[in-house]
């Protein structure tokens, strides 16, 4: 992810949403969200389609109205300033680069429109296309540019009007996926050159991770989490937000078991009990889900019926035998289905550390999967 604000500064709020509401007719497509933006931070605003996340950009942009509610930059309400009067600048997913203009003459639009002075505008001009690396390109058409050229264009126009905050929206979702993977990393340094707030809807979970300082998951136009990323991932706030980041078994069960030291979970979807190195402080005998991500669980061949222990649980728990029912060969790590007792699957991602790795484990094998007592995460809803 990006540094975004030093961990030794103290945030300084830039922008606040209080209670923003949207609805288009009944549909609330923003329903009651409060959240607050630091200075400086590249924040994400994260979910599936139709959440609400490009709702709440525009409105920040200027191009919706909320329905209740307040929105303020640097404390100041601009619920009903006009998008041109608000120092914030957005670059679209389409990046909406004129075609018929040269590089530089879609740099200076904003500026030309603004009246800026004509030696000031080509100065900041060369200055916003040395600070995206297309210096020496300002000659050039759209049409003679790469993707992430293009991409750069874009950004440059909104950069060169020096706003307080940058809004992008899908900003990656148009090139393939090596350049984006590139432009992930240029983004990073753009905005760590730059200082300014980056605030950024995406659907795409990976992207987030990547860039954000912050992110927000919304579902449903509700906000269901802020955190950094690796807590995100980590320690999720419910199973949908676990579900949404990245890869997860859910475990359904019962806490049996909640001691300051340790917690047992029954799951009716495994022969074992799982157990945590860890109290859980929720309600004995009621429902929880366990979330085990597929990279904590390890891979053992099947010897013989003594399942292997990591030495962190009790035998008997967290370690259950299945058959490996289907391999993903992703390059730097394979992923495995293993079906256990009763029919479930169970994924497991396993890191190809020699060029053989992958050849260890064959379709059809039957084999052990076990875990780490403070590998599951345990959500109450």
């Amino acid at each position: 992810m990006c540094r975004g604000i030093s961990a030794m500064t103290t945030p300084k709020p830039i922008i606040t949403f209080e209670n923003v509401t949207k609805r288009f007719g009944k549909l609330a497509a923003v329903d009651n969200v409060s959240l607050t933006v630091n200075e400086g931070e590249f924040f994400a605003l994260l979910g599936p389609s139709g959440c609400g996340k490009t709702t709440l950009l525009r409105m920040l942009a200027g191009f919706e109205t909320p329905t209740e509610g307040r929105i303020l930059i640097d404390g100041q309400d601009i619920s009903n300033v006009p998008p041109n009067k608000r120092p914030v600048n957005m670059v679209f997913q389409s990046y909406a680069v004129f075609p018929h203009m040269t590089v530089a003459d879609n740099v200076a639009y904003g500026l030309k429109v603004d009246n800026v002075p004509k030696a000031e505008r080509e100065a900041r001009v060369a200055e916003a296309l040395e600070l995206v690396q297309l210096g020496g390109l300002g000659g050039r058409k759209p049409d003679q540019l790469s993707g992430g050229q293009r991409q750069r264009v874009a950004l440059a126009r909104a950069l060169v009007k020096r706003p307080r905050v940058l809004l992008l929206d899908e900003p990656l979702s148009a090139l393939d996926a090596k350049l984006r993977e590139q432009m992930r990393t240029e983004l990073c340094t753009l905005q760590e050159k730059v200082g300014i707030t980056f605030i950024m809807v995406t659907h795409d979970q990976d992207e987030a991770l990547a860039l954000a300082s912050r992110c927000a998951v919304m579902s449903k136009g509700l906000l269901q989490q802020v955190a950094t990323p690796s807590d995100l991932y980590e320690f999720p706030n419910s199973r949908f937000v676990a579900d949404f980041i990245g890869q997860v078994n859910l475990f359904e069960g019962v806490l049996a078991v909640d001691e300051p030291s340790h917690a047992v979970i029954k799951s009716p979807d495994l022969p074992v009990d799982i157990f945590l190195d860890h109290g859980v402080t929720g309600p004995r005998g009621g429902t929880v889900w366990a979330a085990i991500r597929p990279e904590k669980i390890e891979l053992h061949k099947k010897a013989d019926d003594t399942p292997p222990n990591l030495g962190d649980a009790p035998k008997g728990t967290n370690a259950v035998e299945g058959v490996i029912k289907h391999e993903a060969y992703l390059g730097g790590s394979s992923t495995y289905e293993v079906e256990i007792a009763g029919g479930r699957r169970v994924k497991v991602q396993r890191s190809n550390l020699t060029r053989w790795d992958q050849e260890d484990f064959k379709l059809g094998e039957t084999v052990w999967l076990c875990w780490h007592a403070c590998s599951p995460a345990v959500l109450l809803s």
